[in-house]
């Protein structure tokens, strides 16, 4: 059976998003690798903006946070700085301000204290496998890649079980605000002004913010001060706190990206195994699970892109970025190219090295969640190896329509139980 290639004529239009329904547009992305590596579009929705598609490229500048800032936004929209300043998470600012951010929660997304979740994790997944794969035939996605991060999320954010089906839903219409299937206000189909100032320009991040701000309230009258939402409350080493706005948008990143990438990393690991039979017999082997899970992030690439603004005037391949330019790194297409990553469309478990860029490694916005989402993966597909001889596509597949967050939506399947 042959894996899911791109269909595209090799000129889409990155803009669009529907330029991504069909999947990513990997073979505009191999021409511009090929020919034009830090590449200009123009856009009739806002300013243009460079494209840089070759992954050492992306990793070079990811270095270099002086020369290219994330203090201006890190999606293709243009914004005010009102805008700006209401929307903003850690992730859009530089140092210090990112530096003392990050130190707050760090310890929480540590390798050793994630470690620790592994039980946790494994019996989750004893119970939505098990779930899953009764039924014979279900769409991989919601039974199984939406279930484990979502109620992991429960347990790192400390909510009722009972919320968290909401909580994914206002997620979803937060950093898929792209696609219909997930909100009613499509950000590229009607007027959002009036959420202007909300995360995401969407309304779901009020309602998110609503939510918090009782659940804080909540654990408070009960003296519940662990977990990682109390961490950012802290003051920071010279006595700054968190405000109100800054707490909002922390917890909708948390809710939105702490469960999005986590679920499409898990349902690309399922069509892969739809359409390479090996890897199944390579999991039920067991000699792959040290390097498995990155080949499975690399293969589902979540994060498509992140945007920069350049601080200063930068040659490149022949090309001048201007200062205060976008840039955006398209990490989608970093992972794979063809001169770092053998035969990159086909997923190979035990790659080595795997020097794939989905959590944005080189620079100082590294994913924090890394750890978890590489635990997640492993021990989901652990545990499903041990339980099916057989999967097989039992239906079509759908991608989201965003050229931001990529991933699969629907994913029927079929399964022999062993």
């Amino acid at each position: 059976m042959t894996l899911w290639t791109p269909t595209d004529d090799g000129y889409a239009d990155l803009t669009s998003h529907d330029s991504f329904v069909a999947g990513p547009p990997h073979n505009t992305f191999a021409r511009l690798r090929r020919e034009d590596p830090v590449s200009w579009t123009d856009w009739s929705a806002g300013k243009g903006f460079w494209s840089i598609t070759r992954q050492a490229d992306i990793l070079d500048l990811n270095r270099q946070p002086d020369l290219m800032s994330s203090a201006q936004g890190i999606r293709m929209e243009d914004q005010t700085y009102e805008e700006y300043l209401a929307r903003r998470t850690f992730q859009e600012t530089d140092a210090p301000d990112h530096t003392m951010a990050r130190i707050k929660v760090a310890k929480a997304f540590s390798k050793p204290v994630i470690a620790g979740f592994e039980g946790q994790i494994r019996g989750l997944c004893h119970e939505i496998l098990d779930t899953a794969l009764d039924k014979g035939t279900f769409d991989a996605t919601k039974e199984i890649a939406r279930q484990l991060p979502m109620r992991m999320l429960g347990q790192i954010l400390g909510t009722p079980d009972e919320d968290l089906p909401w909580l994914v839903e206002k997620g979803d219409a937060l950093i898929a605000n792209t696609d219909p299937d997930f909100t009613d206000h499509v950000l590229d189909k009607m007027t959002t002004d009036e959420y202007r100032l909300m995360p995401f320009n969407s309304p779901a991040g009020a309602e998110l913010y609503d939510y918090a701000k009782r659940l804080m309230a909540d654990k408070t009258a009960r003296g519940d001060t662990d977990g990682i939402l109390h961490l950012i409350l802290q003051p920071g080493r010279d006595g700054s706190v968190i405000s109100e706005t800054e707490f909002r948008n922390f917890f909708c990143l948390l809710v939105a990206a702490g469960n999005d990438t986590t679920r499409y990393s898990i349902a690309a690991g399922f069509q892969a195994l739809c359409h390479q039979p090996e890897l199944l017999g390579q999991m039920r082997e067991g000699q792959i699970w040290e390097t498995a899970a990155d080949e499975i992030i690399r293969w589902a690439s979540p994060t498509m892109y992140f945007r920069r603004t350049a601080t200063r005037d930068h040659e490149m391949h022949g090309k001048t970025i201007r200062k205060g330019d976008k840039v955006l790194y398209w990490f989608v297409s970093g992972n794979r190219d063809d001169a770092v990553f053998d035969d990159p469309f086909r997923v190979n478990l035990a790659r080595s090295p795997n020097r794939h860029v989905s959590f944005g490694q080189g620079g100082p916005h590294v994913c924090l969640g890394m750890h978890l989402a590489r635990l997640e993966v492993r021990v989901l597909f652990q545990e499903l190896a041990k339980r099916i001889t057989a999967i097989d596509p039992a239906g079509p597949q759908k991608f989201l329509r965003s050229n931001f967050v990529g991933g699969i939506k629907e994913l029927p399947v079929s399964v022999t139980r062993a």
